[in-house]
């Protein structure tokens, strides 16, 4: 049976999990003030509390609480910690920005919490297919092109339906490094994009397929 997101008519409340930097919130950031997005921040979750996401998050004015993997002995009591902060800051999307932990998606969020993956899914995805490896990857097989994915998250790593995509050149010249920046480029366009279609409700999931209008 087909899942209507429905439009919210008011700024979407955003929850940005974070593992590393922070490029992702930051970039996030700036659209909201460049007017390219209508959204509010009301908390941000580190799973390593000495990350510079955390800082630049402070920095930023925002709600910053660590949920540190290793602290908790399961799964579903690390994700448990998540969806309860989740809950009690009222947001209506959880965004992964580079976050790496797995987390138990319970069923009050399900098509409520959405992930960017630096490849053009289903190549180069899965457990271990993170940062550099991914576009490591990418250059050893000789792949003539790479991009994002940006997808709703299920409980598998890079395994949920797809929301959009987009494309870039690998050149015959290029490193991780060079290839990285390129595709993140396009994942500062991406991401917004996707956060932007579910705000208006213009998405619908169907299985494993997702439908924009």
């Amino acid at each position: 049976m087909p899942t209507a997101i429905p439009a919210l008519n008011r700024p979407i409340r955003l929850a940005v999990l974070i593992s590393g930097g922070g490029t992702t919130l930051l970039n996030l950031l700036e659209k909201n003030r460049a007017g390219q997005l209508d959204a509010e921040f009301p908390i941000v979750i580190a799973s390593n509390e000495d990350c510079r996401g955390v800082e630049r998050a402070r920095d930023a004015g925002l709600a910053c609480e660590p949920v540190v993997r290793s602290e908790f002995d399961s799964v579903e009591s690390f994700s448990n910690r998540i969806f309860a902060l989740c809950r009690e800051a009222e947001v209506d999307l959880i965004i992964l920005g580079g976050f790496l932990s797995l987390v138990q998606i319970p069923e009050d969020f399900e098509h409520r919490v959405i992930n960017i993956h630096p490849s053009l899914i289903p190549a180069f995805c899965g457990k271990g297919f993170h940062g550099h490896h991914v576009h490591e990857a990418v250059l050893e097989r000789g792949a003539k092109v790479s991009g994002c994915t940006v997808h709703f998250a299920n409980n598998e790593y890079d395994a949920g339906p797809i929301i959009l995509q987009k494309v870039v050149p690998v050149m015959d010249d290029d490193t991780p490094d060079t290839l990285q920046k390129r595709v993140f480029e396009a994942e500062c366009e991406a991401f917004p994009e996707a956060i932007r279609l579910f705000a208006a409700g213009r998405l619908t999931v169907d299985g494993s397929r997702v439908a924009s209008s």
